[in-house]
Order: structure tokens, then sequence, then C-alpha cells
């Protein structure tokens, strides 16, 4: 039984409790995809969903080949 949270085994909350089971492992961080964390799936890749958030568009342009220009109304 735990000392802290009473429970055996721990509750999921208790500061002693095993990390949930890794499921993924993010494309961007390389950091574990845990059993109850929201991803993103791109192309067979995973990312937690901060990290997919915070790099989307380096990822569409890897990814998808898109594109980021200047518009020049003079080029016209």
């Amino acid at each position: 039984m735990c000392s802290i949270c009473g429970h055996y085994p721990c509750h999921p909350q208790c500061p002693n409790a095993p990390d949930p089971e890794a499921v993924y492992e993010c494309a961007s961080c390389k950091e574990p995809i845990r059993d109850g964390d929201d991803y993103f799936e791109l192309d067979g890749d995973y990312y937690h969903e901060d990290c997919f958030l915070d790099n989307a568009p380096g990822i569409l342009v890897e990814k998808c080949g898109a594109v980021r220009g200047t518009a020049d109304a003079r080029c016209q």
C-alpha cells in the first residue's frame, strides 16, 4: 500500500504512480506520447498536440510541400 495515496496500486494522480503506458513517440520532441495524451498523426508520424501546434508551419512545409512566400505586386 502506498504511503501517500493509501492505494495499491497507486491512484493515477498519486506522485508515486507509474507513468501511463507509452503508445507512440513524438516525431518532434522524441518523447513518448502516453495513454490518454492528445496527439496529431500525419503521414504515419505522431506528434503531441502541443508539439504539432507549436511547429505546424514547418511540419506542413516538410510533409505536405506547403510553400511560404511573400506577395509582390510588381511580379504579377
